[in-house]
């Protein structure tokens, strides 16, 4: 038996939602005491894959970081809060929006300073792809955001048939060139 045969076949936008917190410690920062850009990617990849997992119940892996907007920098000593939930689930993919706030831990001052969305695929021990529940959005926000999902899948599709086409056809002027 597949460890996702006992899964419920679909869940809520809101037993996915995780969050997490960090303070901006020196090692985290750069030569301006901002913290790094990609250390925020690797919280926001941690916050979107406890998600990810809450609604697949399984292992995930990230498959795609789709987008991601740096809104303003974060300082060194801030707290920094990770809000993430599932927008959509698909076969065995589901799109994961997180968003970043940080918190000035003198002035109490809270800012929205990031936001991304990225895919994860549900897999199995032996990694090979696991089919995972539906996804119910039951708010008008969810309900947005379960509906943009699809459109940036369908647009992340059309760009990777496009690069794949690119390829081909550079393959072939190669094939072309060693030829003449």
């Amino acid at each position: 038996m597949n460890a996702n045969e006992s899964l419920p076949a679909v869940r809520t936008v809101a037993s996915t939602q995780s969050e997490m917190t960090e303070i901006i410690l020196p090692n985290d920062t750069n030569t301006l005491g901002n913290l790094l850009g990609g250390r925020l990617m690797h919280f926001i990849d941690l916050t979107g894959a406890m998600a990810a997992y809450r609604h697949a119940r399984t292992h995930v892996v990230t498959a795609a970081m789709d987008h991601i907007d740096f809104i303003r920098p974060v300082h060194l000593g801030d707290l920094v809060t990770l809000k993430s939930s599932v927008n959509r689930a698909f076969t065995t993919s589901m799109e994961v929006g997180v968003k970043v706030w940080a918190e000035n831990t003198r002035t109490a001052s809270v800012a929205h300073v990031a936001s991304a969305y990225l895919v994860f695929v549900a897999i199995d021990g032996e990694g090979r792809r696991q089919k995972i529940p539906q996804l119910l959005p039951e708010t008008p926000d969810e309900i947005r955001r379960f509906e943009d999902a699809l459109r940036r899948r369908v647009h992340r599709e059309a760009e990777a048939a496009r690069r794949k086409e690119a390829k081909l056809a550079a393959a072939r002027e190669n094939e072309i060139a060693e030829k003449l």
